[in-house]
């Protein structure tokens, strides 16, 4: 019979141990000792074995490439550095990474703990080679998918400018701001379609910190976009809890746009309402210049409140005109009135600050006989053909 003890093969001769049994030698100050185990000993400790082994293996998670470890530094030199990373082994960073990674390692010593990326699992020389600069960037992506997932409003210094927005450093990473998410230093413009105009705006915003959320996180495609429009809406649905619809808010114009005017309230300026244009006032409106400037103190009425957006009316705060005009105008009855502006079914006519009738292009034969015999903005005698106060029209027809 033999058995080894710390690499040493002991024979024992003349021993007959039956095959059921198993055995371990214990040496004490020179007495070799052996002890047998029954049958129900040897399974009992070879599932204790069993189980240990599976605990440790499932514990020790096998590394791969692009894991992040952390460890401690053994040894720094500008060569190579060796860092101890516990029960997965001993990690290197060559001389290139030292390179890569030198405002990291700089103010380093053994010792100090240190974040790496697995870059080789086993290598030739039998280490886990390792980048720094890889885990820092690695881990700065980490922290800004952390930030877009929480909805955080982070503050951000631009750096630079292009055509296409500014360009701000975030975890030490590039970030993005599309002109299209940019709100400061565009107020007020309500059409801008000339590129050296928005390169000037954008560069006066260079130095600048501003409030944004990070919309899209790709490390793949190195993309990282932020958004000062949705830091806006976010700062928006708390303020707009100070506003009720229905109350009624003074403000400045800040802004005008085709589609109508946005208005900065005087009580708060951080919170911005839009009048639409249908709601600027009773008339049909070609264009929201023709009520108001930029500047211009008005008062409006709160219609609506939604996803941290105000809706205001000016017209809110008039008297419906269309509630007295079949009073005030009857078929058949002579007015007088402006041409306010042509279109394919007729022209729209102004009889007065409120109210407005409509010219239809069958009395004139085509759109060019009307433009003929009506110029915009001149006033002409006309007649009442029909009157529906209900449905806001009143059909006039041109005086011979």
């Amino acid at each position: 019979m033999g058995l080894t003890h710390h690499g040493i093969l002991f024979i024992f001769v003349g021993v007959r141990v039956p095959r059921s049994c198993g055995g371990r030698v214990e040496i004490k100050q020179g007495r070799v000792s052996l002890f047998f185990m029954t049958t129900a000993q040897k399974q009992e400790e070879q599932q204790n074995i069993a189980s240990l082994t599976k605990t440790e293996v499932g514990a020790l998670k096998m590394l791969r490439p692009g894991d992040l470890v952390e460890g401690v530094i053994l040894e720094k030199g500008s060569r190579m550095v060796t860092v101890d990373l516990g029960p997965h082994g001993t990690g290197v960073v060559y001389r290139g990474e030292i390179q890569n990674a030198r405002d990291i390692i700089r103010g380093l010593a053994a010792g100090d703990p240190i974040n790496g990326k697995v870059i080789d699992p086993d290598n030739e020389e039998g280490y886990i080679e390792l980048s720094l600069s890889q885990a820092d960037k690695q881990k700065s992506w980490e922290a800004v998918q952390d930030l877009k997932d929480q909805e955080e409003i982070i503050v951000i210094k631009a750096m630079s400018a292009n055509k296409g927005g500014l360009v701000a450093d975030l975890q030490g990473l590039s970030a993005f701001l599309p002109v299209s998410q940019i709100v400061g230093g565009f107020e007020g413009k309500d059409e801008i379609n000339n590129k050296d105009e928005i390169v000037q705006i954008l560069e006066g915003l260079v130095g600048k910190e501003i409030e944004v959320r990070i919309i899209d996180v790709n490390p793949r495609t190195n993309k990282l976009i932020v958004s000062e429009k949705a830091a806006k809406e976010e700062s928006m649905r708390e303020l707009v809890k100070n506003y009720a619809v229905g109350q009624e808010v003074e403000g400045v114009v800040s802004g005008i746009a085709d589609f109508g005017v946005f208005v900065k309230f005087t009580d708060n300026p951080s919170v911005e309402g839009l009048i639409h244009i249908s709601e600027l006032g009773y008339k049909i409106i070609e264009n929201p210049k023709e009520l108001v400037r930029i500047d211009d103190v008005v008062k409006a009425k709160i219609v609506d409140i939604k996803d941290g957006k105000i809706s205001l009316s000016l017209k809110a705060l008039k008297a419906d005109p269309w509630a007295r005009a079949g009073e005030r105008f009857r078929e058949g009855q002579e007015t007088r009135g402006k041409v306010h502006s042509f279109h394919p079914f007729g022209a729209i006519i102004d009889v007065d600050d409120d109210l407005q009738g409509q010219v239809h292009v069958a009395s004139f034969g085509s759109v060019e006989e009307m433009k003929k015999k009506l110029v915009q903005g001149e006033t002409y005698a006309f007649s009442v053909e029909s009157m529906n106060a209900e449905e806001r029209k009143m059909l006039l027809k041109m005086k011979e």
